[in-house]
């Protein structure tokens, strides 16, 4: 879909018009089924001091923890031994798991897995060279998401760090051979309808592999704890252009729209979205892992979580699936 066609929908298809077409372009490209990752948030601690995020490192009211290697593979055997064939790895920018600890952890999971299963990364910001000796230890997918495509509010919202250092490490995530995500906030104090444009051509441009989006929610012990909360509007119109404007890309349903709405992620997947990510972090690390405020599912293991989410996802005609799910690209299909 060309840029100027995005545009025209943007500003003048109504919500249901672009979740219905949305949800028919997903269903022809994927199927009905709705891929499971399996998510291990393995440390809060994070130098980092992000506006919007609750384990920022000038939050002092977080309980700080680090799993350790033992906790982070019981977790992924216990999501394995369910029928999980991805798991992601989630931190803040800990220092103490640095690239070659996350390295060996990564063999850890390939052997433990018999290399059936996909390890995807989320640990921020990284130089070349370490982007290349994660993909060389056997990582598959890297997640990195830029949260907003405005140069300016980038630069406020991520304490300095500009748009183009962010830009680039997604530059040596392709060099490096990875599966490659990112993706953006919906509803960020100062956000426009230029920019949310701008975030959905953004991610076209890039010819991602994994889009994540999901609505801002203003956290009490952050800067922005006082700003307006948003709808979820901006969220579903966004997952849905998206869709339209990468029919390939895998995209989830995020917790945040669950944590704002009840039903948030059943509405995402109804206008596009094709993923759902249980947490496998042990039920007492889980509640200070809280980039936000009323994040849901924080009393019961992921393996409990998948059982609800079946039954969810039947609600709006799909089904889970338990496949590595590799970007179509890798394998051959096509739209």
């Amino acid at each position: 879909m060309t840029r100027e066609e995005l545009t025209d929908l943007f500003y003048n298809a109504p919500t249901e018009e672009l979740t219905a077409r949305a949800g028919e372009v997903c269903r022809r490209v994927h199927g009905p089924e709705v891929l499971l990752r399996g998510l291990v948030e393995y440390s809060n601690y994070c130098p980092c001091g992000c506006l919007y995020c609750g384990i920022r490192g000038g939050n002092s009211r977080v309980n700080r923890y680090r799993l350790t290697d033992g906790e982070v593979l019981a977790s992924v055997d216990a999501g394995y031994e369910r029928g999980l064939r991805t798991f992601v790895l989630q931190g803040g920018e800990d220092r103490k798991f640095d690239t070659d600890r996350i390295a060996r952890l990564i063999g850890m999971i390939k052997e433990r897995t018999k290399n059936e299963a996909a390890v995807t990364l989320s640990c921020g910001m990284k130089s070349r060279e370490e982007f290349r000796t994660l993909r060389d230890a056997g990582g598959d997918r890297y997640l990195l998401r830029f949260e907003t495509s405005d140069p300016e509010l980038h630069r406020y919202l991520r304490d300095g760090k500009t748009l183009a250092e962010r830009l680039e490490n997604l530059e040596w995530i392709r060099e490096a051979g990875f599966q490659r995500g990112s993706g953006y906030m919906t509803g960020l104090p100062g956000e426009t309808d230029e920019i949310r444009l701008n975030n959905i051509l953004l991610c076209r441009d890039l010819e991602l592999d994994m889009v994540g989006i999901g609505p801002f929610i203003p956290h009490p012990d952050t800067p922005l704890g006082g700003a307006e909360q948003q709808g979820l509007d901006h969220a579903l119109r966004g997952t849905a252009l998206l869709r339209l404007a990468l029919p390939e890309a895998h995209i989830p349903a995020t917790t945040a729209a669950g944590s704002l709405e009840p039903d948030g992620r059943e509405q995402m997947i109804r206008g596009g979205a094709n993923v759902l990510m249980p947490n496998l972090t042990g039920v007492e690390y889980k509640k200070d892992y809280l980039l936000y405020p009323g994040k849901i599912c924080l009393d019961e293991s992921g393996v409990q979580c998948i059982g609800c989410l079946s039954m969810r996802v039947k609600t709006v005609d799909r089904r889970l699936s338990f496949a590595r799910g590799d970007a179509p690209r890798l394998v051959g299909a096509a739209v």
